[in-house]
């Protein structure tokens, strides 16, 4: 981890599979279309084009905001992409506590 990087816990799910996957032409806040296998997040304040470290249960991603979510109501600070959070084990669980390192960008 750089030495000044800022990390935090969040309540992480994962988006992807659902009707975007048939909406090809869907396009994330940054302008660049969805792709459920990315390795992207959304969250609703920091910058697009912020590279983090997502890690749970000991396995850990980086990964690029290139999208805005999630809602306010649900509970949760981040959503992953389904590629991500395949890649860290959170999707048998659908949604977990995850420890998050802003490593810079945006």
């Amino acid at each position: 981890m750089p030495q000044n990087a800022r990390s935090f816990v969040a309540n992480a799910s994962y988006y992807g599979g659902g009707p975007r996957r048939f909406e090809p032409n869907t396009h994330t806040a940054s302008g660049e279309r969805f792709n459920q296998w990315g390795m992207t997040a959304a969250h609703r304040t920091l910058p697009l084009g912020t590279r983090l470290r997502v890690t749970h249960q000991g396995r850990s991603v980086v990964v690029r905001v290139n999208d805005r979510g999630p809602a306010v109501w649900t509970g949760r600070s981040l959503d992953l992409s389904r590629g991500a959070a395949t890649a860290i084990g959170l999707i048998s669980a659908g949604a977990g506590a995850v420890e998050v390192q802003v490593l810079g960008g945006g």
